[in-house]
């Protein structure tokens, strides 16, 4: 069985989860989210694109329901000893089968939390979900119960946040190393991923981002990969990933010649990620983060280049993306803790001038402050 967490860790979140229930009054939760499977059982899986859901009620039962292919992958990867299987076929409805798990926990005029937010639950199966659940029990949206858990990382997960950001230093590594006029956007990519697997990594939640010229100002993959020319702009974002957890970094790299705006906008940068540092405090509301770093931008004069974010928390995610939940934005009431892990991203993005500037780095908020997890130096390197 590839756990890769202790029983008694496994056992504490289990007990977490099933205290917030009963202090939110309810009686079973139906997960969605394969974050939630993945933190509470060890489930391992992209399943998940598929009709799926985890069952746990206040008595401590739990009970997948998944397709076939699944089975196996369940059963070597978590705890979980009660696996239900629904059948592939015309017609068939897996909210029968999920009917008669809750008949079996005794559920019916119940109140049910159900995970929404979960990209594993498509807006058809939730419709679907709801109209096999009316007359049976109430239900309420729980999409952040097991979130708000999840924010805080325990000390065996915190091994593995350190694991992902060491990575993702000997990645920029390679970055650096390839980063040339002549060679493809591709060869970087390449290598900066072999480092990675060779290192003992997964898979990311979403593909890195890479640019050059007028597409370093992108910050979202694209197909496209470019020849880098002699004089140059490359943006890159990636993470180093490991059991699922993620520490993200970002650069853009001037190759050749730097131009002169791409030093000022370096320094915003730098000032306005130091500025954030300041404020990344348990007690702080992660919104406060976003509004130095807005302040930062704005005194520069690059109000029109930046983003109406920052960064979010960092985690064990699964594909399509690797953001978790909370995101740094003006107004967001959530108080940081210690625990909490957040990737801090400062993005400017010069239409006028076709130049792109960027720095991001994770973070690991401690007791008194943070931590920043990359070792790498922040300085702007021109190669």
């Amino acid at each position: 069985m590839g756990l890769h967490f202790t029983k008694e860790e496994f056992s504490i979140r289990k007990s977490k989860v099933i205290q917030l229930m009963k202090d939110q009054n309810i009686d079973a939760l139906l997960m969605f989210r394969q974050e939630s499977m993945y933190w509470l059982t060890g489930y391992d899986t992209f399943g998940y694109v598929f009709f799926q859901t985890l069952v746990l009620d206040q008595k401590g039962n739990i009970i997948l329901l998944t397709r076939a292919p699944d089975l196996r992958q369940a059963q070597n990867t978590s705890n979980i000893n009660d696996i239900r299987i629904w059948i592939d076929k015309d017609g068939s409805e897996p909210t029968d089968d999920l009917k008669i798990i809750l008949d079996e926990l005794k559920l019916k005029g119940k109140k049910l939390g159900i995970e929404y937010e979960a990209y594993g639950l498509t807006g058809k199966n939730a419709l679907t979900l709801n109209k096999s659940l009316e007359n049976y029990c109430s239900i309420e949206d729980k999409s952040e119960l097991i979130n708000k858990l999840r924010v805080i990382k325990s000390k065996e997960e915190i091994v593995y946040v350190r694991k992902a950001a060491d990575l993702a230093d000997k990645a920029l590594d390679e970055a650096w190393k390839y980063a040339k006029a002549g060679v493809s956007e591709s060869k970087i990519l390449a290598e900066m991923n072999r480092v990675i697997f060779e290192g003992g990594g997964d898979y990311p939640a979403n593909e890195f981002i890479i640019g050059s010229g007028k597409n370093a100002l992108l910050c979202r993959y694209q197909a496209e990969k470019q020849i880098l020319k002699k004089t140059d702009q490359l943006s890159i974002e990636w993470a180093g990933t490991f059991r699922h957890y993620h520490s993200a970094m970002f650069r853009t790299i001037p190759i050749g010649t730097a131009d002169p705006k791409h030093f000022k906008m370096h320094e915003a940068c730098v000032e306005a990620l130091k500025n954030c540092e300041d404020k990344l405090k348990p007690g702080n509301k992660i919104g406060e983060v976003f509004d130095v770093h807005a302040k930062t931008f704005d005194d520069h004069g690059y109000n029109k280049a930046r983003m109406n974010a920052c960064g979010y928390s960092l985690g064990a995610t699964f594909s399509p993306n690797w953001m978790d939940w909370p995101m740094l934005y003006t107004g967001n009431p959530y108080i940081i803790q210690p625990g909490n892990v957040f990737f801090m991203h400062m993005i400017l993005m010069d239409s006028d001038n076709e130049l792109a500037m960027n720095l991001g780095e994770t973070y690991l908020v401690t007791e008194n402050g943070n931590e920043r997890l990359g070792k790498q130096k922040l300085d702007l390197v021109v190669l």
